[in-house]
């Protein structure tokens, strides 16, 4: 199979896209792509792309085939029983949509399920289509849950193909090999075929990373415009009102009495500042602090992960 038959265009979808290349406007297009299934934690990923979607009228451009790419039986989609009988069946969809930021920038926006099989193929044809369209920066971003508290600023570990891309600022580790991904893997190969890339990926605190953490995606949508320009339309002030809302209903979880949390929570400020202060002062080596155990920080994470389910279920 090739690459090109792994996708189909949506004519009007193309259409447009071309009058835009042909209109000569900017130097190329930003894509931005994030996929469901891989880490994401704060579903820091999941509430750009729902925002963006549901705010900038998004145009249909390319198709991926889901039959190919996604494993069912891993992740089945749901269908809708009415009655006595099936009335509805959510497909999987991959898709390249066309839209437009708060200034009436075009950009492309690749969502969907990330891919479970032919990751090569699918790289291979998301380079195709970056090349038919003239894309001239490809931005993926994405949580991943780090031993950090939530009262201090939202870290992020960018990376990218140029260094002008990657905002400057002490790394967290020269190398280390971690399970991969379609999104990683297509950072890759568009890097190695020498287009520019960049990764966003937001730090947020291990427990609260399986509930959605505005303020991690609201600082990801921060350096999405730093590096691309695009203002992403009615995105950051929702953001901005729920990261409040967010936080504060964290310190009503503290306030509420939960010694175990607050110590872990003190603890991991205590360590982020030792490890921060060290850092202006030129080395890496923080003082010594006292931490809980691994095994009570995970038990005081499951527990106020499960009290934050059951408020979520109960509509408080």
């Amino acid at each position: 199979m090739k690459p090109h038959e792994l996708y189909e265009w949506e004519p009007a979808g193309l259409r447009a896209v071309d009058e835009i290349i042909d209109d000569g406007v900017g130097a190329g297009l930003v894509m931005l792509y994030h996929f469901e299934g891989f880490i994401d934690a704060g579903a820091t990923g999941e509430q750009i792309v729902e925002r963006l979607t549901d705010a900038a009228s998004p145009q249909v451009v390319a198709r991926f085939a889901a039959d190919r790419l996604v494993d069912y039986r891993a992740r089945r989609p749901l269908m809708t029983f009415r009655r006595d009988r099936w009335v509805a069946y959510e497909a999987p969809r991959l898709e390249l949509s066309l839209l437009r930021d708060a200034a009436g920038v075009p950009f492309l926006l690749l969502s969907g399920p990330e891919p479970d099989v032919e990751w090569e193929l699918f790289t291979a044809a998301v380079r195709e289509v970056v090349e038919r369209l003239g894309v001239r920066l490809s931005v993926t971003f994405h949580g991943i849950p780090m031993g950090v508290p939530h009262t201090r600023p939202v870290g992020l570990t960018p990376h990218g193909n140029r260094a002008e891309l990657v905002p400057s600022g002490p790394g967290l580790f020269d190398e280390a090999a971690v399970p991969g991904s379609a999104a990683a893997l297509t950072e890759l190969r568009l890097s190695e075929a020498g287009h520019d890339v960049l990764g966003i990926a937001a730090h947020v605190p291990h427990y609260i990373a399986r509930s959605a953490y505005p303020d991690a995606a609201l600082v990801t949508v921060e350096a999405i415009t730093s590096a691309t320009g695009l203002v992403l339309p009615g995105v950051t002030h929702d953001l901005r009102n729920e990261a409040h809302r967010a936080q504060n209903e964290i310190e009503r979880q503290l306030a509420e009495g939960d010694e175990e949390l607050v110590s872990v929570v003190r603890g991991l400020e205590q360590q982020y500042d030792a490890v921060a202060g060290a850092a202006s002062r030129g080395s890496l080596v923080a003082e010594a602090s006292e931490l809980p155990s691994a095994e009570e920080l995970g038990e005081v994470f499951e527990r106020f992960l499960a009290d934050r389910e059951q408020d979520g279920e109960s509509g408080t």
